[in-house]
């Protein structure tokens, strides 16, 4: 079992300080929750811990392996996979060619085991029917899809989800969930943040609440629910699951 680690992470912008001693964990199968109001912080903690954005203090780890200082690619390399909120796939390349461009990049494999991998991919998502279509012309559960089978592709210890929900029908909402818990069976640690407070944290083990640029909160769904600060600065009194 792997974990990803972010111990006491700091980040300021002009003099104001944005994130002040966050440290979370995320373990090999376990779905946790990165949350709170706009501004609060935690998409500077998700981008730091991704390598989007360096830390000005604080350190990122998989295990014993520190790779604060290493940029995005170099954590994807370590075991970091990511899905961003807007979509990333190649709109001009055919299902096929989106997995299999990034499938060319693992030096692990030869020919024969990315041809492999890529129809254990396409079967694993559901996404054989549309192998040969177009980026441009799926749909919006479609290209979910697709996406999370590319950043699978590298074969990742984790995967962290930017805004998954984000722009998709209800029905891709429950598709998108069945997913998460798929990762979670192959033993893969997940990271949401997501403005779908419902959703997200239905489907988190765990979640951590950031609110003005640190952390006032962590536990499961009900100590989340029940706890005063987060109903007072986030969730509001009326909020239920």
């Amino acid at each position: 079992m792997a974990t990803l680690k972010a111990q006491h992470l700091a980040k300021s912008y002009k003099g104001r300080q944005v994130v002040r001693d966050v440290s979370l964990s995320i373990d090999s199968g376990q779905i946790v929750g990165l949350l709170g109001p706009n501004g609060a912080g935690k998409t500077t903690c998700f981008y730091m811990i991704v390598g989007l954005v360096q830390a000005d203090q604080g350190r990122v780890l998989i295990d014993d392996l520190d790779v604060s200082h290493q940029p995005m690619h170099g954590r994807a390399r370590a075991g970091i996979g990511y899905l961003p909120q807007e979509a990333s796939i190649f709109r001009k390349l055919s299902v096929t060619d989106n997995i299999m461009a990034i499938l060319e990049t693992r030096k692990d494999l030869d020919r024969a085991a990315r041809h492999q991998e890529l129809e254990s991919l396409l079967q694993e998502f559901h996404i054989t029917h549309i192998r040969d279509n177009l980026g441009m012309s799926l749909s919006g559960g479609e290209r979910r899809r697709v996406e999370i089978a590319r950043a699978l592709a590298t074969a990742p210890k984790f995967i962290l989800l930017d805004e998954p929900f984000a722009g998709v029908d209800p029905i891709s909402v429950g598709d998108i969930k069945q997913i998460i818990h798929h990762l979670k069976a192959k033993g893969i640690g997940v990271l949401i943040t997501d403005h779908n407070v419902r959703e997200t944290l239905d489907i988190c083990e765990t979640a951590y609440i950031v609110s003005d640029g640190q952390l006032i909160a962590e536990g499961d769904s009900a100590a989340i629910l029940a706890n005063q600060v987060v109903k007072e600065v986030y969730l509001g009194h009326e909020f239920r699951l």
